[in-house]
């Protein structure tokens, strides 16, 4: 069984605001690493909650562009083409999952947490950015919050696929 302390630290539990967020942020997200960790191609893509499609590797992809859109397109107002969700393939994160591209996909968010961290990093928690197409304000600081919320969710349904996967377990 692989650690889950080669992924993942505890949070502070008394740090400043940025650190307590970035750190809970940075939990959940090793979280999502080690759980995916030690699995083949194969493994990643089988849906194991009917009806469902969802997969490990699809809740990679999910994660990747959901770093990209909110930091890369919404925070720093970058022309980045999102990878995953098109108009013919509106959830192509989960639908188009190939176990071939595995390494790849968890590669992509890696970089894509490193260039989240490195444009939240110029940014004050009460900075404020607009989401494309849209009029409401957002701070970093919901930013942080909606990120951690984001993963926690989907590392739920992470346990559930892994533990169907191969019984691994843990918090």
């Amino acid at each position: 069984m692989i650690s889950d302390q080669e992924f993942r630290r505890d949070p502070a539990t008394a740090a400043s605001e940025r650190e307590l967020l970035q750190g809970f942020l940075d939990f959940h997200r090793g979280t999502l690493l080690w759980k995916t960790a030690g699995l083949t191609g194969e493994q990643l893509t089988q849906a194991r909650i009917e009806p469902s499609t969802m997969t490990l590797l699809g809740l990679v992809r999910h994660l990747s562009e959901v770093e990209r859109y909110w930091y890369q397109v919404c925070l720093a107002g970058r022309p980045v083409e999102l990878k995953l969700w098109t108009d013919e393939y509106p959830d192509g994160d989960f639908d188009l999952v190939d176990p071939a591209r595995a390494a790849e996909d968890l590669a992509d968010l890696r970089e894509a947490i490193r260039i989240s961290d490195e444009i939240a990093a110029a940014h004050a928690l009460d900075d404020t950015f607009t989401r494309p197409k849209g009029t409401t304000e957002y701070s970093v600081r919901y930013l942080y919050i909606h990120m951690i919320e984001e993963y926690a969710r989907h590392n739920g349904h992470v346990d559930l696929l892994r533990e169907q996967t191969d019984g691994l377990t843990g918090e």
